[in-house]
């Protein structure tokens, strides 16, 4: 199962709206035969990629192993779960269980119902990040929030002078690429724009800029779809998707901006920017990477990671669950996920 998630993981940010899946395939004696996973979206799913592979029906009698449960529906492509009882596997071993209602528990039903050995929940909880994604956008039709940041051990990003590379190591920022591509979209700020004037590569770009401040010859709008939410235009020009959002407490209605993404497909978002917005939308944000460097400025004016509010209680904090720590040399990578929202 653990090949299975690894397979799976090499199609990051090609298969959406579809989950990320692999898929081992073993003879009746126990050997690995065949792999294979969901490549793109429109493209063989897992098992069906797994056993086309194979020719001379050494997979019947077998067993086959997947993180998601076979597909018994038509989609893009015919359901995997016929193709495994045509190929005569004997055993199947699933992660967990698909969330989608076209397919939860049909799919294994109809497994057992041609005699068929199911075993399922093996690695599910790791089998459930893989596709948190996915997980969220179909239970709850809404789109799921990571933010990225980078700080100093004293949790700061940028100096007062607004000075802020880098923080961390080339080793961290070439992770941080591999971190974008899994998710459909970036989204930042204007003031990040023209603090720190980035390209942010990538293939989908929210821009929040409520007074439409940015120079829209900056690199940034140099490539990708790129969707500029703001408080007066609503239109489509110049490569650009005007998009007028309404306007709360002075600042664009971050529901609002992402419902609209939601709307447009887009089924997740990496949110990049400074501390204020950071701390915005840590009441929408279901995961966050958080990189540190071993660094402390011992200045009270640099700018904080998340600067967004004032309390008077500690217990008024946002609580979370750090459930990785990586280290790139010589900073490290926390990834946590809130308790409660």
């Amino acid at each position: 199962m653990q090949k299975c998630i690894e397979l799976a993981k090499q199609a990051e940010g090609q298969t959406s709206p579809n989950p990320l899946v692999g898929c081992v395939i073993l003879d009746k004696y126990g050997n690995e035969i065949s792999t294979g996973y969901h490549h793109k979206y429109g493209d063989n799913h897992a098992e069906r990629d797994a056993l086309l592979n194979l020719r001379n029906g050494e997979e019947k009698g077998g067993t086959l192993i997947v993180n998601l449960e076979p597909c018994s529906h038509y989609g893009k492509t015919p359901p995997c779960a016929d193709l495994i009882i045509e190929r005569g596997i004997k055993k199947v071993v699933i992660g967990m269980r698909d969330v989608n209602p076209i397919v939860g528990g049909n799919g294994i039903r109809k497994l057992k119902n041609a005699g068929i050995e199911v075993i399922e929940n093996v690695l599910e909880d790791e089998c459930k990040i893989l596709n948190e994604v996915f997980i969220k956008n179909i239970t709850k039709n809404e789109v799921f929030v990571a933010l990225k940041t980078a700080t100093t051990l004293d949790g700061k990003i940028a100096a007062q002078n607004g000075s802020s590379k880098w923080i961390t190591s080339d080793k961290a920022r070439e992770e941080v690429k591999k971190i974008r591509n899994r998710y459909d979209a970036i989204l930042t700020t204007s003031s990040t724009i023209l603090a720190d004037n980035p390209t942010m590569a990538h293939r989908k770009k929210i821009i929040l800029d409520r007074e439409l401040k940015t120079n829209l010859e900056a690199p940034i709008y140099k490539e990708g779809e790129i969707y500029l939410f703001n408080a007066s235009l609503d239109m489509f020009e110049g490569g650009i998707n005007f998009i007028k959002a309404p306007v709360k407490d002075e600042k664009l209605d971050l529901k609002f901006v992402l419902k609209k993404a939601y709307e447009l497909g887009i089924k997740s978002i990496l949110v990049e920017s400074g501390g204020h917005l950071n701390g915005e939308i840590l009441k929408y944000a279901d995961k966050i990477y958080h990189f540190i460097a071993p660094k402390i400025t011992g200045d009270n004016s640099c700018l904080s990671c998340f600067d967004f509010r004032k309390i008077d209680n500690i217990n008024d904090s946002f609580n979370f669950k750090i459930a990785q720590i990586d280290t790139f040399e010589p900073d490290i990578l926390l990834t946590y996920y809130p308790i409660s929202k």
